[in-house]
């Protein structure tokens, strides 16, 4: 059977579980799949950049936004801004006094980002980030992810079927057909983005 709509894929778990009365279940054994994948999924696919002007300590994280793959002030020569922690954070802010400048550091606060040195100007900035699977609905029938591997979203629907049903015996071959398919994607992303890259092996010099 072909899955290459929100339709058919509804049917298509219902035809696996052989079950007539969960249309209205269904969809969220879907959104349970598509939850999973976004954690656990990183495709390049899923990529996404964002640009906007930043002039406060705190920057609004994209809605659909999963993990940070860079963070950057543009303009004035593009500078990457470094991860650190929290404790790390407040630290550098005690010690400075909290003086303005040009971002250099990030870590996430409340949902939010939160730069160091807090902006003594507006900048522009630059996020280069995963995003979430667009979700499957009647209204938006197909993305990116049920074209690629709609068995990523069928044993995904499966195993999050089994709590539902209870104890169904089929859960853990429906298990390891979901996580083959992940592992597969993500191998699938890196050979697209890696491969004839010409990659360097860098040799240091040791005394």
């Amino acid at each position: 059977m072909s899955i290459t709509s929100y339709s058919q894929l509804k049917t298509a778990i219902a035809d696996f579980l052989n079950r007539d009365d969960l249309a209205s279940t269904v969809p969220t054994f879907i959104a349970l799949a598509e939850a999973d994948i976004s954690r656990n999924l990183r495709h390049w696919q899923m990529e996404e950049r964002a640009v906007a002007e930043m002039d406060t300590q705190y920057s609004a994280v994209p809605s659909d936004w999963v993990a940070t793959i860079r963070f950057q002030t543009a303009g004035d020569g593009t500078r990457p801004l470094e991860l650190i922690s929290r404790a790390e954070m407040l630290d550098r802010r005690a010690r400075s006094r909290d003086v303005a400048g040009r971002p250099q550091f990030y870590t996430m606060a409340a949902g939010q980002f939160e730069v160091f040195p807090t902006p003594d100007q507006t900048y522009n900035a630059e996020l280069l980030y995963f995003a979430r699977v667009p979700a499957l609905s009647d209204a938006a029938p197909t993305n990116w992810l049920l074209t690629a591997a709609p068995d990523a979203y069928l044993y995904g629907a499966l195993v999050h079927s089994a709590p539902y049903l209870q104890d169904d015996a089929r859960s853990a071959i429906w298990a390891s057909f979901y996580q083959s398919a992940i592992d597969a994607l993500n191998r699938a992303s890196d050979d697209a983005k890696y491969s004839g890259s010409g990659l360097r092996m860098r040799i240091g010099a040791y005394a």
